[in-house]
């Protein structure tokens, strides 16, 4: 600490570079280490990365804390959480010129997701954080410097990184809640479900900017229709009882402003663990779940549509199908086909954000225009086929068509947040109003194809430098290029769109996108080697980890690389999924 001290007084007043004298150093005090693994080189610069460093024979957490790694992930997102929330209280924010004077760390939201930002082993606990070296326009704050990593840093690590400075029964609860979700996940697939609504959930978010819960006195709570009624088990809260929605076809009915969305957007993040006191901690989905909607404007390259788009005018192929600009229904069947390449098990719909020509064709526009002169096949003709050929469920929030009753396996109504099981009510409704339209698109889904993205066609450089850059979850620099990404939904983090952004470079560098693998093989291993190496590896620099990268799904990954407007493919032959 006081080598520290002797370097922050000896450059204080100097020009601003003088700071890179720290970069690579390792500082000791009483508790921790301190480590400077970047030094910005300007003050109005991305901000320095340091890391704390604290032996867990000092640290004190129990092992049953971080073992196994599903708690491991929890402490980690807990331990980030309290070191955010104490930055506001112990540092005295920003002092100098741009973005100098304050400490940063990622604001985490109401999901609980595996984080780069702490780490927690049994050898240490590491925090790893970003500071904006103070400065006064490009002159060194040294005694500004000197507050910031000699007196609140070590209050900071005291107050959030201490065992015995934590409160053990908070700190459990959120471990637990975690652990609890990851059981009531695991109980799915036994019991033939693709999600789960814990009775007494709140799922009304406060604004569609605000994911914190709705106020109870202003919120009705999820009650399970009796019809679909099920008891889970939880390792620690016990028996819960909720509504499962079977695999199969699950149509969500009912008026405007009832719901029908609000439970959609619950099932798309219930792909993700989430806080004590969400609300949403008793709603769980098949993890591979993927929102589908229309994107207008988006570019598809040679992805086979033939299952829902053929016969185009001029005889243009769709079981290779490129455009640079996609309708929203052919942007739509992409979007499917790609997250059934991907891997998912689920599709998520809402008829609000769906192509309505994609979704539906009627019997009197079926008799106006002839088939012969109609390339889309709409999704009600293949649903099912997706279901019984390919084991794809699907739910679909439905308010105008209710032609979909006929291929539907289940239909829940909301009303007035309430939730009724009406299956048998809407086949009555089919069978005495018959909507007589052909079906269409023949008697099988179609064939799916492997495709093998074309390194050459993917390049993070931006002149000599690579560039990548988020900007939140819906916009991703990579290179040249925007990646438009404000059409995935599950997308809940801007750490997960910079891990995106790393990861694709990663496979690229690694040499795992080598115009060989597969698209689906390239995530699939992208998603083992997270597993066993961690977010570590998404870091450009191996010696220089950083703590603002969040586990994207592998679904994302692939979205993403499928919208780099500069990808080519290649079709593998002998790959055919089916």
């Amino acid at each position: 600490m006081q080598q520290l001290r002797q370097v922050l007084s000896q450059i204080d007043g100097k020009g601003y570079k003088a700071y890179k004298k720290l970069q690579g150093k390792c500082f000791y005090y009483p508790d921790f280490e301190l480590k400077f693994y970047y030094v910005q080189g300007d003050p109005f610069a991305a901000p320095s990365q340091l890391a704390v460093r604290i032996p867990q024979k000092t640290a004190g957490f129990p092992r049953e804390t971080y073992q196994p790694k599903t708690r491991a992930i929890a402490l980690a997102d807990y331990l980030s959480r309290i070191f955010y929330s104490y930055i506001g209280k112990i540092s005295s924010g920003r002092r100098g010129s741009g973005k100098s004077g304050d400490f940063r760390l990622d604001r985490p939201g109401q999901e609980v997701l595996e984080r780069s930002s702490v780490v927690v082993n049994e050898d240490f606990v590491e925090a790893r954080i970003f500071a904006g070296m103070p400065a006064a326009g490009r002159r060194i704050l040294g005694q500004e410097a000197a507050q910031m990593l000699l007196e609140e840093l070590p209050e900071l690590v005291k107050r959030s990184l201490l065992f015995a400075n934590l409160s053990s029964n908070r700190l459990l609860n959120h471990v637990y809640t975690v652990e609890d979700q990851e059981a009531l996940r695991k109980q799915l697939l036994p019991k033939d479900l693709i999600a789960f609504v814990a009775d007494g959930s709140i799922l009304p978010r406060r604004s569609g900017v605000d994911q914190k819960p709705l106020a109870p006195d202003k919120a009705v709570a999820f009650q399970a229709p009796p019809e679909l009624a099920v008891e889970l088990d939880r390792p620690h809260a016990g028996r819960v009882r909720g509504m499962g929605i079977p695999a199969g076809v699950t149509l969500i009915v009912g008026g405007g402003y009832h719901g029908k969305s609000t439970l959609l957007r619950a099932l798309e993040r219930g792909v993700y663990n989430h806080i004590s006191g969400d609300g949403r901690e008793g709603v769980v989905t098949h993890s591979t779940a993927f929102k589908i909607r229309a994107e207008d404007g988006r570019r598809v390259e040679k992805v086979n549509i033939n299952p829902f788009i053929n016969n185009l005018p001029f005889g243009q192929d769709t079981r290779s199908f490129s455009s640079e600009e996609a309708s929203g229904s052919t942007s739509q069947a992409a979007n499917i086909v790609e997250a059934l390449e991907a891997g998912t098990q689920v599709l998520l719909m809402d008829e609000d954000t769906s192509a309505t020509n994609f979704m539906i064709r009627d019997m009197r526009m079926q008799l106006l225009v002839a088939k012969d002169q109609e390339p889309i096949t709409p999704f009600i003709d293949k649903v099912q086929q997706l279901y019984r050929e390919l084991g794809v469920s699907s739910v679909v929030v439905i308010g105008g068509a209710g032609d979909y009753f006929d291929v539907a396996d289940t239909v829940l109504m909301m009303e007035a947040y309430r939730p009724r099981e009406v299956t048998a009510e809407a086949k009555e409704i089919a069978c005495r109003y018959p909507n007589n339209r052909n079906p269409e698109g023949g008697d099988a889904f179609g064939e799916l194809q492997d495709r093998v993205p074309q390194p050459e066609s993917i390049n993070p450089s931006k002149g000599r430098k690579v560039k990548i850059k988020a900007r939140g979850e819906e916009e991703l620099q990579f290179g040249h290029e925007e990646i438009d990404l404000h059409c995935l939904e599950q997308i809940v983090d801007p750490g997960q769109t910079r891990a995106i952004g790393e990861l694709i470079f990663f496979a690229l560098k690694e040499k795992h996108i080598d115009g060989k693998n597969s698209l689906k093989e390239i995530v699939d291993l992208l998603g083992s080697l997270l597993d066993k190496n961690g977010l570590e590896m998404a870091s450009p620099n191996p010696k220089q980890p950083r703590g603002d990268y969040v586990r994207p799904r592998s679904l994302e990954i692939a979205a993403a690389l499928n919208r780099l407007r500069t990808l080519a493919v290649k079709i593998n032959k002998s790959g055919n999924i089916l």
